[in-house]
């Protein structure tokens, strides 16, 4: 499980629908009641069992506190490695803050074109508004993406 205990295989989410015809809200959201009753009422509770035997065993908890710090380290050594590569590969400061950033994700501040021109160019995907996730890299991909990225420049 991650930081905050999410256990990825369990999809959370809502199911909206608007009509004007009164007949028609009306039967879709008995149908909607049904299926949410059917599939939902009665959730697993093997979730909150993990999380209670982990934070409640002075052992466990130790270990998941470890574990986090360390997966927290190899993203913190990732970005700055990233960042690292970035100024070699483009010989500026433009990419500085990414070493300010925290957590998994950062958008390197590309347009739409550039991100196209590497998806293109150079296999390297990415959301449309630059955002990578960072824990996904590894110490071989931080050169190829710094190399790709100052080609695309």
């Amino acid at each position: 499980c991650s930081k905050n205990f999410g256990l990825y295989r369990d999809r959370v989410g809502v199911a909206l629908y608007l009509n004007e015809n009164k007949k028609v809200l009306s039967l879709t959201s008995d149908n909607l009641k049904s299926v949410n009753r059917l599939t939902y009422s009665f959730p697993p509770d093997w979730g909150a069992t993990v999380v209670n035997t982990i934070l409640n065993d002075s052992g466990l908890r130790a270990e998941w506190n470890e574990e986090v710090q360390d997966i927290r380290s190899s993203i913190t050594h990732l970005r700055l490695g990233l960042r690292d590569a970035l100024k070699r590969a483009t010989n500026s400061d433009r990419f500085a803050f990414l070493g300010e950033h925290k957590g998994m994700f950062s958008r390197l501040g590309l347009t739409k074109g550039q991100v196209d021109l590497l998806r293109k160019d150079h296999a390297i995907y990415m959301v449309g508004d630059s955002r990578i996730n960072i824990a996904g890299l590894n110490e071989k991909s931080v050169n190829v993406l710094a190399n790709a990225v100052a080609k695309i420049l």
